[in-house]
C-alpha cells in the first residue's frame, strides 16, 4: 500500500500541474491519463465535445460485461484568478500530511487514487468490472456527462453501479441538490449620460433583475422543507459574476451576469426561470422597447444539473457500506455528476476523500492519510469484485 500511496502522490502532482480550468482544451490532462493508462495496458475510449476541445476518458478494466462498478471523478477545476495562494496552485506543494494545490482535494486527490490503483485492480482477477470515468467540466454545470453517457451505447455493456468520489470525508452520500448554470445577456441603448433617458441603460435593468431573483430567494427561505437533512433546507441563489457598459458618461448599452439556484430533489427549476423571465418580458421589456426597439433580454440556462436523490441508491448504497461497514447515509448541498449517472439507471452513491469545505479556495489541499483512505476503498472493493 506504502507503493502505490507512493503513485499516488506523484500523480496527483502530475494531475495539479495541468491548468485544467472549466472550459478550458483538456488535450494535456487527458492525454497524461491516456497515456498512463496505455503504460498498463488499459484501452480508453474519448468523447469528445462539439468542437473536439475537450474530453471525456472512459476505460474498463476486467471482463467487458454488463455490472461492475463505475469510478467517477472531473478533470477540470475552477479558477484561481484573484485569489492569494501561499504557494503555486499548480503545483503541489507538500507541507508535512498536506498536499497543496488546485483541485487536489476536489477531485484530482481522488482521480490520483483511482489511477494508482489500477495495477491493484488488474491483479485482483475481477469477475465483475471497474469501470473509470472521467468527465470534463463537471465545475460548470457538467458539460460532459450527456456526452458520456451517450458514448455508453458503444460499449455493448452496461455498468450497474456508480461511485463519484467527490470529497465526503469517506461518508456515504445517497442525495444532494440539483444546480441551474444561468447566464442573463441584456442589449440595451448606450447614450450621453448628459440624457441618460434617451438610452436604455442595461446595468440598471441587470439590478432589477437580480432584485426580482433576491426576492424569489428570500420567499423560498423563508418556507424550508420542515425536517430536511439539507442545509440550508431550501433552494439557494447565487449572482457571482456580473459585467456590463463602457464609460461612467454613457449609459450602459449591454449587460451580462452569470447566476445560479440549486433546488431541491424534486423541485421543478423550470418553473423558477420562468417566473424570472415572466417578469423580464411583462415588466422591463416594455419599457425598454419603448425607447429602443431592439432591446433584449435573454435568459440561457447553460446546464442543469440534475439533483441526486436515494431512489436509484440502494444497490451501490449497499455495495459501499459491505466493503466500509458504514451503516448510516446523508445528503450535502452541493451539486455532482451523480444525478446524471441515476437518472440513466445507474445506481449511484456520492462517496471519496477529503472535505469539500476546502475547495475552491486559495490553498486547497488533501490530507495524505486521506489519500490513504481512499486507496484502502479501493484495494478492498477490487477484492470484493473479484469474489
Amino acid at each position: 500500500m506504502q507503493n502505490t500511496l507512493e503513485k499516488s502522490i506523484e500523480i496527483l502532482g502530475n494531475l495539479v500541474s495541468f491548468d485544467s480550468v472549466s472550459a478550458k482544451p483538456t488535450h494535456q490532462i487527458v492525454g497524461f491519463i491516456e497515456s498512463y493508462l496505455a503504460e498498463h495496458g488499459v484501452k480508453t475510449m474519448l468523447s469528445y465535445d462539439r468542437d473536439g476541445e475537450r474530453a471525456n476518458v472512459f476505460a474498463t478494466i476486467g471482463p467487458q460485461i454488463d455490472g461492475g462498478v463505475v469510478l467517477n471523478g472531473h478533470t477540470d477545476v475552477v479558477p484561481v484568478d484573484g485569489q492569494q495562494w501561499a504557494t503555486d496552485p499548480f503545483t503541489l506543494t507538500r507541507k508535512q500530511n498536506r498536499l497543496y494545490g488546485r483541485g487536489s482535494v476536489d477531485m484530482k486527490g481522488f482521480l490520483a487514487c483511482v489511477l494508482a490503483s489500477v495495477p491493484v485492480f488488474q491483479s485482483a482477477k475481477l469477475k465483475k468490472p471497474i469501470h473509470i470515468a472521467f468527465s470534463y467540466d463537471e465545475e460548470i454545470g457538467g458539460l460532459g456527462m450527456p456526452v458520456l453517457l451517450n458514448s455508453f451505447d458503444a460499449l455493448g455493456y452496461q455498468p450497474r453501479i456508480a461511485i463519484v468520489g467527490e470529497p465526503t470525508n469517506m461518508q456515504l452520500i445517497t442525495g444532494h441538490k440539483g444546480g441551474y448554470e444561468i447566464r442573463t445577456e441584456i442589449k440595451g441603448l448606450a447614450v450621453h449620460a448628459c440624457n441618460p433617458t434617451l438610452g436604455v441603460n442595461a446595468i440598471t435593468v441587470a439590478c432589477q433583475l437580480i432584485t426580482m431573483i433576491e426576492q424569489i430567494a428570500t420567499r423560498m427561505a423563508l418556507k424550508p422543507y420542515p425536517e430536511s437533512p439539507y442545509e440550508p433546507a431550501y433552494c439557494t441563489f447565487n449572482v457571482g459574476t456580473i459585467e456590463g457598459g463602457t464609460a461612467s458618461n454613457a449609459t450602459a448599452g449591454w449587460c451580462n451576469f452569470k447566476w445560479e439556484f440549486r433546488p431541491m430533489p424534486g423541485e421543478d427549476g423550470q418553473l423558477i426561470i420562468d417566473e424570472i423571465q415572466a417578469y423580464a418580458n411583462d415588466e422591463l421589456l416594455p419599457a425598454m422597447q419603448s425607447i429602443h426597439p431592439l432591446s433584449e433580454i435573454n435568459i440561457i440556462a447553460e446546464a442543469p444539473i440534475p439533483a441526486l436523490d436515494d431512489s436509484n441508491a440502494a444497490i451501490a448504497t449497499e455495495l459501499v457500506s459491505s466493503i466500509t461497514g458504514l451503516n448510516s447515509t446523508d445528503v450535502v448541498s452541493f451539486g455532482t455528476d451523480a444525478g446524471y449517472f441515476s437518472n440513466a439507471g445507474i445506481s449511484t452513491v456520492v462517496f471519496g476523500p477529503g472535505d469539500i469545505n476546502r475547495a475552491h479556495k486559495p490553498d486547497e489541499y488533501i490530507e495524505v492519510e486521506e489519500l490513504n483512505e481512499g486507496l484502502a476503498f479501493l484495494a478492498k472493493l477490487a477484492s470484493h469484485l473479484s469474489h
